[in-house]
This record gives C-alpha cells, sequence and structure tokens, in this order.
C-alpha cells in the first residue's frame, strides 16, 4: 500500500511509543467527527464534523458501486460494512436521517453475517454511534473493534472520538497516541493536531495538520485538511490564509459545507459581505445543519436584512420540534440559537439533557451561554471556566465569559477576557463580535 507519509509518528505525550506497525483496513476514511460533533475553537461545532468530502458526485457513485457488489456477493460482510461506513460519510455531510437509518441496515447486516470476529463493522457502528452523537454506543463499539483487532488504527480513532466527546480528554490523548503510533496517516495526524487545538497549541496543531495534508492519500482528506488549517486560521485572525486554504480545499470538493463556510467566515472578516452570503447560502443548501443555518441568519440579521435571517430560523425552528418528537440532545448550535432568538429558559433545559450525554468542552460553553440569557450568571460562570479549562483559543468562549464577568459586576475579568477575544479574531461572529467591542466601549467609559 502507498504511504505517502513517512515522518514519524507526532508524541502527543512527553514520553514516545517506540513500537510501530502499519496495519489497517480497508475500510475508507474515518475522520474524526468534528462537524457534527466537534468543535472548532469558535464554537460553531466544526471542524463539527468532519466529513470525508469528494469532489463532484464521487461519493453517489462510489455507494452506488458498493449496492451493486452486495447484490452480486449479498453473504459478503465486508462488502456490507463498507457500503455501511459509505452510507455514514454521506449522512455526514448531507444531514440525512433516512441515510443513517440506511447505513445501520447496512452494517447490521455485516454484523449479522458475521457476529464475530468483524472489525469492519464493528468500526462503521463506532463511526455511525459518534455521527448521532451517541458517544456512550460508540465507545462500546469501539473498544469491541480494538478487542477484535487492536492493531487497526482505525478502532483507536473511534475510540478517541467518544473519549473527546465525553469529556474524557486524557483518555483521548493516549488513543490518539496509540493510533498515531500503529500508522501517522493522514487520519491520525489530523486527530493529533485536533489535540493541540483543543488545549491551545495551535502551533503545533497547524504544523500537524500541514503533515495530514501532505500525507492525505485521497481527494477527501485532502479537503478535510484544507477546512481545518482555514479554521485554524480564522481562529487565529488571518483571514486571508483562511481564504486560501478553503480555496484550495473547494477545488478539490466544490459543494463541501464546511469549506463553503470558512470561505464565507474569510470573507465576512475581508468584509466581502455579498459573497459570503452566497457561499453560507451554498453550505446550507448542501447540509441544513445547525451551524450552517444559524450562520446564515445571524450574517443576514448583521446585514439588516431581518426578513432573511428569519427564514433560516423558521428551519431552525422546525428542526427543534422534529428534535424534541426523537428526544435526542440538542447540538451546540440549536442551544445557541434557542439562547439568543427563542427562549433562553428552554436553552438551559436543552443544555443540561445535552451536557449529561455529551460533557465536551463546546457543550459546557453553550451551557454557559444558555445561562446567561436566563438571568443565571452565577452558574453560568461555572460552566463557562469549564469551557475554557483546557485553555483553548476560542474568541467565542472567551466573548462568552466576558459577557458573564461583565453582568456579575467585574469589570476587570470582563475587559480582559473581551479584549483577548477581539484580538484573537476580530471578527469571530457577526453580532457577537460588535457587541464585545460595544460591551469594552461602556466598561471602559464608566468611572
Amino acid at each position: 500500500m502507498h504511504r505517502p507519509e513517512v515522518e514519524p509518528a507526532p508524541s502527543i505525550r512527553r514520553r514516545r511509543h517506540l513500537r510501530t506497525t502499519a496495519i489497517t483496513i480497508a475500510l475508507g476514511v474515518v475522520m474524526f467527527t468534528v462537524g457534527a460533533v466537534g468543535l472548532s475553537p469558535s464554537g460553531s461545532g466544526t471542524p463539527d464534523a468532519a466529513s470525508s468530502a469528494s469532489p463532484s458526485d464521487g461519493p453517489a457513485r462510489g455507494i452506488e458501486a458498493l449496492r451493486e457488489r452486495v447484490k452480486r456477493l449479498p453473504k459478503d460482510p465486508v462488502g456490507w460494512a463498507d457500503l455501511g461506513m459509505a452510507l455514514v460519510q454521506q449522512a455526514r455531510t448531507t444531514a440525512d436521517q433516512a441515510t443513517y437509518a440506511q447505513a445501520e441496515q447496512a452494517l447490521r447486516r455485516s454484523l449479522a453475517l458475521q457476529p464475530a470476529e468483524n472489525p469492519h463493522a464493528e468500526i462503521g457502528m463506532g463511526a455511525l454511534a459518534a455521527a448521532r452523537h451517541q458517544f456512550r454506543d460508540a465507545l462500546t463499539w469501539a473498544r469491541k473493534a480494538i478487542a477484535t483487532s487492536p492493531a487497526t488504527p482505525a478502532s483507536w480513532g473511534v475510540l478517541a472520538d467518544a473519549h473527546t466527546q465525553l469529556g474524557q480528554y486524557e483518555e483521548a490523548q493516549e488513543a490518539v497516541q496509540k493510533m498515531a503510533d500503529l500508522r501517522p496517516d493522514s487520519s491520525s495526524l489530523a486527530r493529533a493536531s485536533y489535540t493541540f487545538e483543543l488545549r491551545g497549541d495551535t502551533v503545533r496543531a497547524k504544523a500537524l495538520m500541514e503533515r495530514a495534508l501532505r500525507a492525505a492519500g485521497t481527494p477527501g482528506e485532502r479537503a478535510f485538511a484544507h477546512t481545518h488549517l482555514a479554521s485554524l486560521a480564522l481562529d487565529s485572525g488571518d483571514p486571508a490564509t483562511a481564504l486560501r486554504q478553503a480555496q484550495a480545499g473547494l477545488a478539490i470538493a466544490p459543494r463541501d459545507a464546511g469549506l463553503l463556510e470558512a470561505r464565507a467566515k474569510a470573507r465576512v472578516a475581508t468584509d466581502d459581505r455579498e459573497r459570503a452570503v452566497a457561499d453560507h447560502t451554498a453550505a446550507v443548501a448542501t447540509a441544513p445543519l445547525p451551524q450552517y443555518l444559524l450562520g446564515l441568519g445571524e450574517l443576514q440579521q448583521s446585514l439588516g436584512h431581518p426578513d432573511r435571517a428569519e427564514a433560516q430560523y423558521a428551519v431552525l425552528r422546525a428542526q427543534e420540534t422534529l428534535r424534541r418528537a426523537t428526544g435526542t440532545p440538542a447540538d451546540v448550535d440549536a442551544i445557541y440559537f434557542e439562547a439568543d432568538h427563542g427562549d433562553p429558559r428552554q436553552a438551559v433545559i436543552m443544555a443540561e439533557a445535552a451536557v449529561r450525554e455529551r460533557p465536551f468542552i463546546a457543550v459546557h460553553d453553550a451551557y454557559a451561554w444558555a445561562l446567561h440569557r436566563a438571568e443565571r450568571d452565577e452558574e453560568a460562570l461555572d460552566q463557562a471556566e469549564e469551557a475554557l479549562a483546557l485553555g483553548t483559543r476560542s474568541a467565542l468562549f472567551l466573548y462568552h465569559r466576558g459577557a458573564i464577568h461583565q453582568a456579575l459586576g467585574d469589570t476587570t475579568a470582563a475587559r480582559r477576557d473581551l479584549r483577548q477575544a477581539l484580538a484573537l479574531d476580530p471578527s469571530f461572529h457577526p453580532l457577537h463580535a460588535p457587541a464585545a467591542r460595544e460591551a469594552l466601549r461602556r466598561i471602559d467609559d464608566t468611572p
């Protein structure tokens, strides 16, 4: 198998594991679930989820080929597992619940044909559970896959993703190190990058993501790396680099929603707002997820287009109605939306349920903001501290904590957080960045 990455595995802890192996399975890319499930330190839930983006209609053609394969070989468990994983990846990019159901059917068919010693399907079920935000189930499936095939890197990747979203950061770090030791490829390097990003070490995060880009063996891996390099640049207040990275990724995957969102944010930061709206609109058309709907709605609101903003907010309300009917925990962006554009008390209820199932730093931040909007600022401060406990460089998280400090009358702490937020990224949010500047002005004008 061709391995474009020849550099050694990164050391994520100070100690180095000496044993390295290069055993993998032909399962396709199992990228970590940042998009729908992860965090860009902006708090939006990206590098939510990262999808295995591919250019043009490649994913659809690949799925059809896999469907034809299982028709020809209906008793092949690997064929069914491959189809299931491909459907998981498609569902991540389209947010189509029916596709998730098809993925589960295919993976369970594989397990029915081969109940034991089936790492393909076990990894696939873990990735499916993570994509659905069922992280405890993802942890269980990852452990099963590791017991079946401990030298398979993808098993450790699913384990790392589950630990991360469950707030078990040390365990996640160990799993990423194991994955990188087994095979320092694009997928493990991207996870290693994220480990440092969460801890605020953006220099090492960028270096590792650049290694992930060099190691990328598929268009999807290259697009993924460009997405997160753009995100890292945005979160460092460098929109020009973010724009270049997004453009490079979109040359590979023209309809990738994460890349379109990254380019939109870069264009907002460079005051190219008309084209930013076009990019956000294209992202929503590709994947009508809460993060893209909220991003477009708040951008339109910031531009003085309340009717256009309300069109996006109406879709978010409809999605929330469906979510409540299923009883699944809310996404971070759904909580932000309810707190800022709906009923803050309901946002607190949503956040309480979400943080029980997913005690990840982005969920703690959403909970903090909901509590602040509900005028429960002492409780909000505890959650805001949890959100920033790893040292994550997030302008949005800092703004939220600064606003909470201001509400509690601690202007010194408020000034510190607000200044730091704007120093990190002066255009971190179309509504909250101007609010941060106004809050600073009021603090500085107060004797």
